[in-house]
């Protein structure tokens, strides 16, 4: 206790040392930019099961949108997780720690909150007063998606200017913060991987409020009736038809987002199949069940090992963010594997004479190469 209340006077003391000085300006480029999303909404964080020193940036996952305010709604362990990430500074002191507002789950009144400039003030407001009372790093949002129905959320024609003034409202707030503490607050947004984001979005303009821009370079095959990567770099056949991380990285590059800022999206968990067949090893192929477990992705952690030294328990719903492309790799960086499921008893006996594919990541090669990718990609002069 005594510990934590000199620790506690000593920020105080440089914190009000500092009022007097100009707010700092934005950092540099960084080398690399690696954020992890850790899941605050299942509870207390295990601080031992985040090596923050292979991290630059953590986003916590989720606050939630409410009557136009930033709402923790698990207020409870929301505060106890900002005490237990903060410490990780003393592990590593460049740590940046940012709330990530909205996500799939609470996305759905984004709209209303920046519909008009009171509501806009409200909802920047309320947004930066939790970095301050926490002692936060900055603000990512993670609205999914502008315009565009996502969870059955509402949406209107009006986002796609909303979302810019959003960000300029956020940025103003955070930069009076920072007339207050001397230091510089981060702004970050995620951003779906495809022309409709964009569509929906004034990205060119949006993104002079923001540092990084963050791409959800994953889920590219989700449910439907066909298999295949789901977060692959290049695309696998057709350019045009498939999804890809090179595809998302050069559409935001050509609607006006600088490559230094995006970031790409790596996610930290499988997705698999039931096939009819082992046709094309199950790329663009019809599928008869679409089978996608935590048991099955901690079972796959086990076999390719750990990655980045997080457990398996909270790996799997981990994403992780790394700035990235590498052009002489092959089309599959997704691991692709295929085989017969005939084990008794198990969730797929039923399909005994089927295959069964999954798609992950291998944390050696394609890891490895999306880093090597994006650090050609994030630094001027980068060509086809």
């Amino acid at each position: 206790m005594r510990r934590s209340i000199q620790l506690f006077l000593f920020l105080l003391f440089i914190t009000q040392s500092s009022c007097l000085e100009k707010p700092k300006e934005p950092p540099a480029s960084q080398k690399e930019i690696i954020v992890g999303y850790v899941p605050g909404f299942r509870g207390i964080l295990d601080q031992l099961s985040i090596d923050a020193n292979k991290l630059t940036h953590i986003n916590y996952a989720f606050v939630d949108v409410q009557d136009s305010m930033a709402w923790l709604t698990n207020l409870e362990t929301d505060t106890v997780n900002f005490r237990i990430l903060n410490k990780l500074k003393e592990v590593n002191p460049d740590l940046k720690i940012l709330i990530s507002i909205g996500g799939w789950s609470w996305s759905g009144k984004f709209s209303d909150a920046v519909l008009t400039p009171d509501s806009r003030y409200k909802f920047a407001k309320t947004s930066v007063d939790i970095v301050a009372d926490y002692d936060l790093d900055g603000v990512d949002i993670d609205w999914e998606y502008p315009g565009q129905i996502g969870d059955n959320n509402v949406f209107r024609p009006e986002d796609k200017q909303n979302y810019t003034l959003m960000f300029e409202a956020i940025r103003k707030e955070l930069d009076e913060l920072s007339k207050n503490t001397g230091k510089y607050y981060e702004l970050t947004t995620a951003v779906g991987a495809s022309y409709s984001y964009i569509e929906h979005t004034e990205m060119d303009k949006a993104v002079k409020y923001l540092d990084y821009v963050n791409l959800m370079t994953y889920d590219f095959y989700t449910s439907g009736d066909s298999a295949g990567h789901h977060s692959n770099l290049y695309p696998p056949e057709d350019y045009d038809k498939d999804a890809s991380a090179h595809k998302t990285f050069h559409l935001f590059v050509e609607a006006g987002v600088p490559a230094d800022k995006l970031v790409m999206g790596l996610p930290f968990y499988g997705r698999s199949w039931i096939m009819k067949s082992a046709d094309k090893h199950g790329i663009n192929m019809p599928v008869v069940n679409h089978v996608f477990t935590f048991k099955l992705y901690r079972f796959l952690i086990v076999i390719r090992d750990q990655l980045i030294g997080f457990t398996v328990e909270k790996i799997w719903c981990f994403c992780i963010f790394i700035p990235v492309p590498d052009k002489t790799i092959l089309i599959n960086q997704t691991i692709f594997n295929v085989g017969v499921s005939s084990t008794p008893g198990s969730s797929f006996n039923r399909h005994v004479d089927t295959m069964f594919i999954c798609t992950f990541h291998d944390p050696a090669p394609s890891v490895k190469r999306q880093s090597h990718y994006q650090f050609i990609c994030r630094h001027p002069g980068f060509d086809e």
